[in-house]
């Protein structure tokens, strides 16, 4: 039996203090010196004019100054992390920390690129035998918002991730960043921003768990029981874990055909987050629904898919991982709007019972899908996890996510979503929560001369019409959401990452995570 998969990864904590503490290495910011004039605050950071880096509070006690500067040429781009040795015994170093223009995506940068090599250098000095250093301390500027200083907490913390599955000893690594407020600044509203951005930092983590779990171990009953777990840790997080017989009688004939092939049955996992009334926090009467994919791996089943990259199909549950992630958030910060996840989990393998195309399925709300192949298995088991939610949950809203179609990753790549949606206003607020997120989207058409497509000759409709792949996936998903307002996430692009960049690692990502949570607190207001 392989080793468990550790979930959840420990991850930093990050917190905010008002003063420095003894023998903790300094963390002075470099930055341009227009954006610490507040000339560049956007998400991009517009140019700003060629000027010396402007450094900021600690740098006398590193002795650093102008002329250091210039003699190692030291730079502010965002994320460039510079050890400065000290002739004290304790601590025996400091570090400079670039943060670019100052916009939200730099600093998310610079807190990941600064955690990635404290972590480095305390398992060398653990492995050479010396005192590794546990904490460090960053002194914000003075003025520091408490968006930037989010921004530095969620790459602190999403960027100390790393799931492996070992019976070893984990490498010393950096487990306490403290950021120093400025001399005369109220601290409060500052660390009540960073312990937010501790919440779904910890959310994006968890989700890159699930995703990177392995699958001998996470079939949909592993799945199942995680998303259990965490939740139970979460008060008030209700989560209820149906099997296959229930599945049966509920007619989820898509979850049971993908799942049909495998001797490791299909889940729906359910997470139900009630907040108690309270007065002034949105209207109430919102009900959003969240549906994310939850194929535990995906061989293609009979429409195999090739060898190379298969390996990766573990993350094909990324969208349900975003979705179960985000659930923990939202209850964690007791979000006052109700909402409830569904996941429908299932492994596609090839057997003797898996389903084959030209296969006609029932759906949960009763309409019939005609098979055309098996690797687009993802839009038949969301179809029936919508049909039951708009059947039996009375939602407001449909969100879906999922890891669905290669063509929107060649259409936009490996960092930005694809959007759909029916209801503009709906859109407009996932655009503006990955915005405030720091996840990008763009808004994908919702053809009108495809739709004709999606209908079949012998069932209600055909599982992949002709046409562009990403936009008639949609269009069949939007017959399963009963005229409510709805939208679709597919992130087969950002979902996973070769190559760290940014606060990402190779990997699972947990993209839309954060988008999801703050979609949910967007409708308090």
């Amino acid at each position: 039996m392989p080793p468990t998969p550790n979930v959840p990864t420990p991850l930093v904590q990050v917190l905010v203090q008002a003063e420095r503490g003894p023998g903790v290495p300094d963390v002075v910011l470099v930055g341009q010196a227009a954006s610490e004039q507040g000339l560049a605050t956007s998400e991009n950071g517009p140019a700003t004019p060629e000027s010396s880096p402007v450094v900021g509070p600690g740098a006398a006690a590193l002795g650093i100054d102008a002329q250091w500067l210039t003699r190692y040429r030291v730079s502010e781009t965002a994320g460039t992390v510079q050890v400065v040795p000290l002739t004290t015994a304790r601590p025996d170093h400091g570090w400079l920390l670039g943060t670019g223009t100052g916009s939200a995506r730099d600093w998310r940068a610079a807190g990941a690129a600064l955690v990635r090599a404290a972590s480095a250098r305390a398992a060398d000095d653990a492995g050479a035998g010396r005192s590794a250093p546990r904490t460090i301390q960053v002194n914000l500027p003075e003025g520091v918002t408490t968006e930037r200083a989010a921004a530095l907490a969620v790459g602190c913390v999403v960027g100390s991730h790393r799931y492996v599955v070992t019976n070893g000893e984990r490498p010393a690594r950096i487990q306490t960043v403290r950021m120093i407020a400025p001399a005369g600044q109220d601290a409060g509203p500052l660390a009540d921003a960073v312990a937010r951005a501790q919440v779904l930092g910890q959310a994006t983590g968890l989700a890159r768990d699930l995703a990177n779990a392995p699958s001998d171990r996470k079939d949909p009953a592993w799945l199942a029981g995680a998303a259990a777990a965490v939740a139970e840790e979460v008060p008030g997080l209700q989560v209820t874990v149906r099997d296959e017989k229930w599945l049966a009688e509920q007619g989820f004939g898509g979850v049971l055909a993908v799942g049909g092939g495998s001797v490791r049955p299909p889940r729906l996992v359910q997470l139900a987050w009630r907040p108690r009334a309270a007065a002034g926090s949105g209207s109430g009467s919102e009900h959003l629904v969240l549906v994310g994919k939850g194929i535990t791996f995906d061989t293609g089943g009979i429409s195999i898919k090739p060898a190379d990259n298969m390996h990766l199909m573990r993350t094909d549950m990324s969208g349900g991982a975003a979705v179960i992630a985000a659930m923990v958030a939202v209850a964690r910060l007791r979000v006052p709007v109700k909402v409830t996840a569904l996941v429908p989990a299932a492994e596609n393998h090839v057997s003797g019972s898996a389903y084959r195309p030209g296969d006609v399925v029932r759906h949960a709300n009763g309409t019939t899908t005609e098979v055309t192949n098996t690797d687009a298995e993802g839009r038949l088991v969301l179809a029936d996890a919508m049909g039951h939610a708009v059947r039996t949950l009375q939602p407001t809203a449909l969100v879906d996510v999922a890891t669905l179609t290669g063509a929107t990753k060649v259409a936009l790549g490996v960092r930005t979503g694809g959007l759909f949606a029916n209801d503009a206003a709906l859109a407009d607020r996932i655009m503006a929560a990955g915005e405030v997120a720091g996840e990008a989207w763009w808004r994908m058409p919702l053809a009108a001369d495809h739709a004709d497509g999606v209908r079949s000759d012998i069932a209600d409709l055909r599982q992949c019409p002709p046409g562009p792949g990403g936009v008639t996936a949609a269009l069949f998903l939007r017959e399963f959401t009963g005229g409510l307002p709805w939208a679709h996430l597919d992130i087969a692009g950002p979902a996973r990452a070769e190559q760290a960049y940014d606060e990402i690692n190779p990997g699972g990502t947990g993209f839309a995570t954060r988008t999801l949570v703050e979609l949910v607190c967007g409708f308090t207001r």
